[in-house]
């Protein structure tokens, strides 16, 4: 990766839970898996975050690590008129502040945090569930559609940290945008 482009940002929460915590019917409710807020995580590239339920996973490998704009939780929120909604809901695992992560998709970047360094591609886009009407706030699906992060396959091994970070992009983002939804492509239907 030619890194081009620093943006300080905020790694808010590190998620690593061992289970799905979202699976059969929303009004069943959600399974009871326990699910750590980490100081920090190890990665290991091409299999995801040490202890986490996408770990070597080989359906997931392109797309292990999912990071999310907490920008785009509180836009949600103030549109929903909810409060604050808590991001280790949405089972994203790392959650930034200050990052514009859709021009990421399909480009390398890297996480700096206290002197380690993860580099990743971002494959896809983290579509939310319907799960996402029940834990957050009814209209949060839709509300979370073309903002619910971006799935990643990590590219090498190291240790991601709360706190302070530097995202390293070959693209230029703009982190006042890191709330907005992208454009998704016009639906088939009428």
């Amino acid at each position: 990766m030619t890194a081009s482009y620093r943006y300080d940002v905020e790694v808010l929460h590190l998620l690593v839970s061992p289970a799905h915590a979202y699976f059969g019917r929303a009004r069943d409710g959600a399974a009871t898996v326990h699910t750590a807020d980490a100081d920090r995580v190890d990665v290991v590239a091409g299999k995801g975050i040490v202890g986490d339920r996408f770990f070597g996973k080989a359906a997931h490998m392109d797309a292990a690590v999912t990071l999310l704009a907490v920008e785009a939780l509180e836009a949600m929120a103030a549109e929903l008129g909810a409060g604050p909604f808590d991001p280790l809901l949405t089972r994203r695992n790392v959650v930034l502040r200050g990052a514009h992560l859709a021009p990421l998709l399909g480009h390398d970047f890297a996480l700096e945090s206290r002197g380690e360094t993860v580099h990743f591609k971002a494959g896809r886009p983290a579509h939310p569930c319907a799960w996402m009407d029940r834990m957050l706030a009814p209209g949060a699906h839709a509300a979370m559609r073309g903002r619910g992060g971006v799935r990643c396959q990590p590219l090498s091994n190291g240790i991601l940290s709360r706190g302070p970070a530097v995202l390293v992009s070959p693209v230029e983002l703009d982190p006042e945008k890191a709330g907005l939804a992208s454009v998704l492509r016009p639906t088939r239907l009428p």
